[in-house]
């Protein structure tokens, strides 16, 4: 189902990498200032110091997500820290304002956001570095650590089975057989995929990346038709019935697809022909002001982490056991991400040394070029956007 994806020019150096050790003494470590595993008192002490921390505050992390639930269920069972995970429907831009005004308990111990939201916001994040830093390229890691690349896809087309013609590209889409169907996610001056979606959708109408006005006429024209509605495209509306069809990543269909099974809906999805676009990776940042700054270090290594480990489902006690020894056992967030249909930003290096799990099935991919907008390409279409978007969404 899945294109071969490749990160810039990543080394082909395997992350499935022995943690590292240290005798520093965990009172003498200030976890909110250390940089990379090295200075934080090496595994065992980071695993100590974020079990007695005993909690993550999480942010809009679907489970449904590239496999978010499996991602959070095998750290809170290995580690013994809960996780709270605040308002998982919102966005990149939820996020930010929620450090910036958040009390400080409440504030996230990290985020996952568009690269556009990491970049603009550089000074919101601690610097620290993961032990698979040096592969992943430098286009998308901040010098320091900042914020840094974890995983992309491709947008999708998600249908419900039955319908009067299956769409297999974004022109089908304006047929009047979807009147009342076709939604996205959100504002995409606020999400990512929705701005990814307004992306595709330039590309199907003959834009290009550096001016996206046909992609916005296109959903005009689409809201003018009656096809378009504007609920943003959460699970909860569609089993409101709001819409039928929505424009998602491609990694959200596997979880997609079994959830709605088990409620009795079949559920499918195709990349469009049309409109095949690869989304620049999502970024992972450590706010400065992190409440649990132990812990958020703990599960950024946790997420870069290409071990072929131990899922949730079968990994036993871990009482007693070492932190190296239990980070050593489980499966890292890179395979983790693989397994939700996401494309972590060391598969490549991965699948050279073996190292990656087999991605799932469930989206049926479209034959050509994939096209990704750069960061500054985003940025213009966000300002075109905010100017626009408000009366397609009235």
């Amino acid at each position: 189902m899945r294109k071969q994806i490749i990160f810039g020019a990543i080394a082909a150096i395997s992350v499935a990498m022995l943690p590292i050790t240290s005798s520093v003494s965990n009172a003498a470590i200030d976890y909110s200032k250390c940089t990379d595993l090295k200075s934080c008192g090496g595994m065992d002490a980071l695993v100590k110091a974020a079990q007695k921390e005993g909690k993550l505050n999480a942010i809009t992390l679907p489970r449904n997500w590239a496999n978010y639930g499996e991602m959070m269920d095998l750290f809170s069972k290995a580690f013994g820290i809960k996780i709270a995970d605040d308002n998982p429907d919102g966005s990149s831009a939820y996020e930010i304002e929620t450090i910036k005004t958040a009390p400080a308990s409440k504030i996230p111990d990290q985020t996952d956001i568009g690269i556009t939201f990491g970049i603009e916001n550089v000074d919101l994040f601690a610097p620290y570095k993961v032990q698979s830093w040096a592969n992943i390229p430098a286009t998308y890691k901040e010098k320091s650590g900042r914020w840094v690349g974890s995983y992309a896809g491709q947008i999708a087309i998600q249908y419900v089975d039955g319908l009067p013609k299956v769409p297999t590209k974004l022109a089908d889409l304006t047929d009047p057989a979807f009147k009342g169907m076709v939604a996205i996610g959100g504002d995409p001056t606020a999400a990512q995929e929705s701005l990814m979606s307004v992306f595709a959708a330039n590309i199907a109408a003959g834009g290009t990346p550096d001016n996206i006005q046909k992609g916005i006429d296109w959903f005009k024209a689409l809201k003018a038709s009656g096809n378009f509605v504007t609920v943003p495209a959460t699970a909860a509306n569609f089993a409101a019935g709001a819409f039928k069809i929505a424009l998602t990543w491609d990694f959200n269909c596997p979880g997609n697809i079994a959830a709605f099974k088990k409620a009795g809906v079949t559920v499918k999805c195709v990349v469009p022909s049309d409109g095949i676009l690869q989304g620049t990776p999502y970024v992972t940042g450590i706010p400065v002001n992190a409440p649990h700054p132990a812990v958020a270090r703990l599960w950024t290594e946790f997420l870069y982490s290409g071990i072929k480990g131990k899922s949730s489902t079968n990994l036993g006690s871990t009482k007693g056991m070492t932190g190296s020894k239990i980070f050593s056992s489980i499966m890292g967030g890179q395979n983790i991400w693989i397994s939700g249909g996401a494309h972590p930003i060391t598969e490549v290096s991965m699948r050279a040394k073996g190292t990656a799990i087999n991605p799932p099935a469930g989206v049926t991919p479209a034959k050509g070029k994939s096209l990704t907008p750069t960061p500054d390409q985003q940025t213009a279409a966000k300002e075109l956007l905010k100017a626009q978007w408000p009366a397609i969404a009235a």
